[in-house]
């Protein structure tokens, strides 16, 4: 298996094998027909709960009183004797429960912690940033709590080490930076405001920017080496933790770090969604500026958008996108925006979600507002992005606009975007059959050295090439500049999609974890979401979103599912031990 991205022509063929892996998983990946499983798993934990033991030795003696088939096991780990292979699958799986049982407030209490720090990018270096230096000094503190060895890279990555009695290691990759919030946005549906650099439970629901990418993901893993470590347990090969801080921004400190750290050969990256990821499409970002001051006179009785706001970051879809418009008759033109914004929400909803349209009237204009709902900006189906909806109603409520940048770029959004986030628009759409379509949404508005710029999130499957898919997006918006006499500066930066073939004892033990723990099906998957597994070799996505639900990373009220934690706690922790005993990687 290649670290770059296979042929085209073999692309196909190669996942297809990886499909079949779902159902023919090598034996010494493979659980025995014996092994426990959802079911009894949940029984246990039922019957465990409330009396667990801090020792997994007396947590295992515990477990064998009520299944006498567990206690040769039970007897053989107090007595650290060695394990037959199916007996050290059962332990591993045991492990997972034990520490699933007894550390579930400990890990909300690590990422309650962790997400106290917002991590986001400034104006100040990461490297420097005091919020990137403190999680570090917090991931050490947690590492020497636990007797797990840390180092620092130059404030790029933290590394955290359980060594193994082998010399092989593999490795673990998560980040520790979030995207930016829009504060204003986290209030929950009952009007419960919430701070999005505090974890706040409520119910089964655990909100805070992080807690699902990647802190919460962070916190479990650490817990889970943990657990490994006090088991007693043999583990043959060292886990070797990763946690880069720039890979919501470019990946430059993971970069930094594989220039001056070899890299492990197998990595398992905690940074996607279950059951394993193999392919990824490519991220990029389509560019479109136009001068903010007026093209042409201002007309008489034309409105003027003097601001427009989306996301607060390229690669989320915003819950609300705003725009201040100006008018000399400002009572005029807040009456034509309401008497047109129930028609045009009752004509739009229906492609594509509920929105709301608020009118504000002020001195001098309007405040308008679209609440849309968020997502990840790889999941565009996932989320009603409010941007264009703005951008469709301020071109079509019959008021005369100023033809300032900003008019521009809602004429921009509307022509070559809609309500679409496939690219029909732009004629550029197509499909994979594995990773799925190519979605283009434009999600950030900001002012920049004069000029209004729009970024558009596109997300590439297999079936192009970054060079081509930006060289025809680039003529698209060009012969949409000369069609209309609009002046744009167009530019299109694109990352390529990622097909992996692993093959093998590690995959199949994952597929084999997430099935038995969860009960759902276990295939290989893509993903749309771009990820540092494209930066490591031999890389797969394990989690930690789960199959069939919103993936609410980037989203306003960004949360994770306490069962969710749970799941991650009982895998994480038998992932650890399994792939760390495996007789062969391949």
């Amino acid at each position: 298996m290649s670290h770059t991205p296979l042929r085209r022509t073999g692309a196909v063929a190669a996942l297809s094998s990886v499909l079949a892996l779902a159902g023919c998983a090598t034996s010494s990946g493979q659980a025995p027909s014996g092994a426990l499983r959802k079911p009894e798993l949940d029984q246990i934990a039922a019957q465990q709960q409330g009396r667990v033991p801090a020792s997994f030795a007396a947590f295992l003696a515990q477990v064998a009183q009520d299944r006498p088939a567990l206690a040769p096991l039970a007897q053989r780990t107090q007595r650290r004797e060695p394990l037959s292979s199916d007996e050290s699958l059962q332990a591993a799986r045991l492990l997972g429960l034990h520490n699933r049982l007894l550390n579930q407030a400990a890990v909300i209490d690590t990422t309650a912690r962790m997400v106290a720090l917002p991590t986001v990018r400034s104006s100040t270096p990461p490297h420097e940033d005091p919020q990137i230096i403190a999680f570090g000094q917090l991931v050490g503190r947690v590492a020497a709590d636990f007797g797990l060895q840390y180092r620092n890279v130059d404030n790029r990555v933290f590394e955290v080490k359980l060594p193994g009695s082998g010399g092989e290691e593999f490795g673990i990759l998560t980040h520790a930076d979030v995207v930016p919030v829009v504060a204003s946005e986290w209030v929950l549906e009952d009007g419960t405001r919430l701070d999005p650099f505090k974890l706040t439970r409520v119910g089964g629901l655990l909100y805070g920017r992080g807690s699902i990418d990647d802190k919460g993901s962070i916190a479990t893993v650490l817990h889970a080496m943990k657990a490994v470590k006090d088991s007693g347990l043999p583990l043959a090969r060292t886990i070797r933790l990763m946690i880069d801080t720039t890979e919501e921004t470019g990946g430059e400190a993971i970069r930094y770090y594989q220039e001056r750290t070899p890299l492990p050969e197998y990595n398992i990256v905690l940074d996607s969604r279950y059951p394993a990821v193999v392919a990824e499409k490519g991220t990029g970002a389509l560019r479109a500026s136009f001068a903010s001051a007026p093209a042409r006179p201002v007309a008489p009785g034309a409105a003027t958008i003097t601001a427009l706001a989306g996301a607060a970051s390229a690669n989320a879809i915003p819950q609300t996108a705003t725009a201040r418009v100006h008018a000399a008759d400002p009572a005029a033109l807040a009456g034509r925006l309401q008497a047109a914004s129930a028609a045009f929400v009752r004509q739009h909803e229906a492609q594509g979600g509920k929105f709301t349209i608020e009118v504000a009237p002020r001195a001098d204009g309007v405040d308008l507002k679209v609440t849309g709902v968020s997502a990840h900006g790889s999941r565009p189906e996932e989320g009603v992005n409010p941007l264009p909806r703005l951008a469709l109603f301020l071109q079509t409520a019959g008021v005369p606009l100023a033809d300032n940048g900003y008019a521009q770029a809602t004429r921009y959004i509307v022509d070559l975007f809609g309500l679409d986030y496939l690219g029909n628009r732009m004629g550029l759409a197509y499909a994979d059959s594995f990773m799925g379509p190519l979605t283009a949404s434009p999600t950030l508005v900001r002012e920049n050295a004069g000029k209004v710029e729009v970024t558009a999130n596109v997300r590439m499957p297999r079936g192009n090439t970054p060079e081509a898919l930006s060289a025809a997006t680039q003529a698209k918006v060009r012969d949409w500049g000369a069609a209309t006499g609009i002046a744009v500066e167009v530019a299109h930066t694109q990352g390529n999609w990622m097909a992996r073939d692993p093959k093998g004892a590690w995959l199949s033990t994952l597929l084999n974890i997430f099935g038995d723990t969860t009960g759902l099906p276990a295939a290989p998957v893509s993903t749309a979401g771009s990820t540092t597994a494209k930066q490591m070799p031999n890389a797969i996505n394990f989690g930690p979103a789960m199959p069939g639900k919103k993936y609410t990373a980037h989203n306003a009220n960004e949360y994770k599912e306490v069962t969710d934690l749970d799941a991650d706690m009982q895998m994480f922790t038998e992932m650890l031990l399994r792939i760390g005993n495996l007789p062969r990687m391949q």
